[in-house]
C-alpha cells in the first residue's frame, strides 16, 4: 500500500506539494531586468518589454540626473536645464496558460509532463505574487477549460494550485480523448484576456500546434511578452538503445523495436520538431524555456533564469 501511494505521488501532484513551491520561488525573476546569463536576457537588451513608463513631471535638472532624460526644448525655452521624469507602471499581470491534456500524461522517471507543467505554473504564480504583480491562469484539458482572472492575492494563487491538482487528478492512462484542438482554444481565450502589457507564459508539449497556433502566438506577442515553456520527457526524445518496449495510448498497444534505424529516425523527428518550434517562435522574439520531466523543476528554472555561480 505504501508503494502504491508513493507511485501515485509521482504521477499526480498534491496541493501541499504545489503550496510548498512558494519557498522555492526565489533566486529568479520574471521582470524585465534579467541576469546576464538568463534565458530572457538578450545581448544588448532584455527580451521582456517591461511594465512601461508613465510621464510624471518636467522639473529642473539636479546633480545625478541621467543626461538622457534631458528635455532640450524645455531647457532652451526656460534657459535652465530641465529633465523629464518618468515612473515605471506599477504592475504587469502574468497569465499562465497551462496544458493538462491526456498527451501530457506521460513520464518515464520522476514525473509526468502534466505534473511538471503544474509545478512550473505554481512556481511562476508564487514568484509573481512575491513580486507584487497580479497573476491569473487559463488551464486546459482535452475537453475542459478553466479561467482564473488575474488577482494579486494568496487566495488566487491557491485557487490556481487547487485547479491544477484537480485537473491533473482526472488524467489517466485510459483517457483516449484527442485534445489537439484544445491548444488553440486556450490560446484564443488568452488573446481575448491579455489585450496588452501582460506576460503570457504558455506551458505545454505543443501537441496539435498548427498554422492557427502560430497566428494566435503572433497576436499575443504583438502587445504582450510571451514565454514558451516546452515540457518534454527524455524518452520522447530518444529511445533506449539496449532493448525494445511496448507502448500504449490507452486503447492500442504496439511493440517498439530496439535500436537501429528506427531509433535514429525517432530521435531525428524530435530534433526536427524542436527546430521547427524554435525557428517559428524566434521570429516572434518568443524565448523557449525547456523543462525536462526527469529533473526537479525549481532547479531548471533557476539555472535558466537565475544567477549562475
Amino acid at each position: 500500500m505504501a508503494t502504491a501511494k508513493a507511485n501515485a505521488a509521482r504521477v499526480h501532484p498534491s496541493l501541499d506539494e504545489l503550496v510548498r513551491l512558494q519557498f522555492d520561488a526565489r533566486g529568479f525573476s520574471l521582470l524585465p531586468r534579467q541576469p546576464v546569463h538568463s534565458l530572457l536576457s538578450g545581448r544588448h537588451r532584455s527580451r521582456l518589454r517591461g511594465r512601461g513608463l508613465q510621464f510624471e513631471e518636467l522639473r529642473e535638472y539636479r546633480a545625478g540626473d541621467d543626461i538622457r532624460s534631458m528635455d532640450w526644448r524645455a531647457t532652451a525655452r526656460l534657459r535652465r536645464p530641465h529633465v523629464r521624469v518618468y515612473s515605471e507602471e506599477r504592475e504587469r499581470p502574468v497569465l499562465l496558460v497551462v496544458d493538462q491534456r491526456t498527451t501530457m500524461f506521460f513520464g518515464s522517471a520522476r514525473a509526468t509532463k502534466a505534473t511538471a507543467a503544474a509545478e512550473l505554473a505554481a512556481l511562476g504564480a508564487w514568484r509573481t505574487l512575491a513580486a507584487g504583480d497580479r497573476v491569473g491562469a487559463i488551464l486546459f484539458g482535452d475537453d475542459e477549460l478553466v479561467q482564473i482572472r488575474p488577482h494579486r492575492s494568496r487566495r488566487s494563487v491557491l485557487r490556481i494550485c487547487h485547479e491544477l491538482v484537480r485537473m491533473n487528478g482526472l488524467l489517466s492512462a485510459t483517457g483516449g480523448a484527442d485534445g489537439a484542438a484544445a491548444l488553440n482554444r486556450a490560446l484564443r481565450r488568452a488573446v481575448r484576456t491579455a489585450h496588452h502589457d501582460h506576460l503570457v507564459v504558455l506551458v505545454t508539449d505543443y501537441h496539435g500546434d498548427d498554422d492557427e497556433t502560430r497566428e494566435l502566438a503572433t497576436t499575443l506577442a504583438a502587445h504582450n511578452d510571451v514565454i514558451a515553456v516546452l515540457v518534454y520527457d527524455p524518452l520522447g526524445a530518444r529511445l533506449p538503445a539496449a532493448r525494445g518496449m511496448g507502448v500504449s495510448d490507452g486503447r492500442t498497444r504496439v511493440a517498439v523495436p530496439a535500436g537501429g534505424r528506427f531509433a535514429d529516425r525517432y530521435g531525428k523527428m524530435f530534433v526536427d520538431r524542436l527546430a521547427q518550434l524554435r525557428d517559428g517562435l524566434r521570429a516572434l522574439r518568443i524565448p523557449i524555456l525547456p523543462i525536462c520531466t526527469h529533473d526537479p523543476v525549481p532547479g531548471q528554472v533557476l539555472a535558466a533564469l537565475g544567477h549562475r555561480a
